[in-house]
């Protein structure tokens, strides 16, 4: 049986509506099941006299789909009087070259702008040296390259481009921060992160497949995974209180395989980019506990941890803290 065109037509139309309906029912009954979650953080921190490598790792394990990282001012930001940003090779047992340990692969250096508008600027970066020979294919709303080492992306504010996030595409590494006060000049990084499927390749990363970086209407790095799976990474805020990321993963990290893993540098109190651990044990808890870093072993069942300073640091004065929170499963 043929229908007439308008019957046919009519029918299309109604196909179309209905589809586009189940689509937004499942979307909202996604979002209505939902459920905030608690993750398992533990401490694989290393001692070390240097102030100039990551011997600290705190990993964060559980099944969830969305949360959300972010950078905040220290809680002595305003006590600051002179930032204190220089390396400190004092205890290393290198000078700011290459790490010792590290495999070396060479690469033709280059800077290229690949977005610059009114309010963001987005940088590739290759570096003549790098750890690990992966040239990982980037896309900047539909423009294509490869083989940078650092993405960075910078903010206007009061009329001056700001770096408030670089990430590294060959071994997964990212680092945040707030934009600075007024009365610096610039902000300093601090601890970095992993986000995805962390493996341990000489020391923690994640493997990319591949990068597609979308400006509009907001900024936002959509990752595969070497391994499979995928994840969804979005500028939700970038001011001089915080810069957030909102991370959504197309399929969660099972088992014991970390999610993410913070890597930071403690050699004392002082002298420390972070150096305590402050969380929330669960929806029922309102009190944080709180642990110095050597302390800190194991911690199960959080739903917003902090990893920061309560006292000011001689190294990278004002680097920020780091906060995980808004699990969801």
């Amino acid at each position: 049986m043929h229908l007439s065109t308008s019957v046919s037509s009519r029918l299309h139309r109604a196909l179309a509506a209905c589809a586009a309906s189940c689509l937004l029912w499942l979307g909202a009954t996604a979002a209505a099941h939902a459920a905030p979650a608690t993750v398992t953080v533990e401490n694989q921190t290393k001692v070390t006299r240097c102030a100039e490598e990551d011997n600290v790792s705190l990993l964060l394990r559980g099944g969830v789909r969305r949360f959300v990282v972010e950078a905040l001012q220290p809680a002595y930001i305003e006590r600051i009087a002179q930032d204190t940003t220089a390396p400190d090779f004092s205890g290393c047992n290198f000078d700011g070259g290459d790490h010792p340990t590290d495999p070396k692969h060479r690469f033709e250096p280059r800077t290229v702008t690949l977005h610059e508008d009114a309010d963001w600027r987005i940088v590739g970066m290759t570096l003549p040296v790098f750890w690990r020979p992966q040239q990982v294919p980037v896309e900047v709303d539909g423009r294509r390259d490869r083989g940078f080492h650092m993405i960075q992306v910078f903010r206007r504010i009061d009329g001056q481009m700001k770096e408030a996030l670089v990430m590294y595409p060959a071994d997964g590494y990212w680092r945040i921060k707030p934009l600075p006060l007024a009365r610096f000049n610039d902000g300093v990084y601090g601890s970095s992160m992993l986000l995805g499927p962390v493996r341990q390749e000489g020391r923690p990363v994640v493997n990319i497949r591949d990068i597609r970086i979308h400006t509009q209407p907001d900024v936002r790095f959509e990752l595969s995974f070497a391994g499979g799976g995928a994840a969804r990474i979005r500028l939700a805020e970038v001011s001089r209180e915080r810069t957030a990321l909102e991370v959504r993963f197309s399929r969660p990290v099972r088992g014991l395989q970390p999610f993410s893993v913070l890597r930071s540098m403690y050699v004392a109190t002082d002298n420390a980019d972070m150096s305590e651990v402050r969380w929330l044990g669960g929806a029922t808890k309102a009190t944080p506990e709180v642990q110095a870093l050597p302390d800190f072993q194991r911690a199960v069942g959080v739903s917003d941890v902090r990893f920061g300073r309560s006292e000011p640091s001689r190294h990278n004065t004002s680097a920020p803290d780091i906060r995980y929170r808004a699990f969801e499963r």
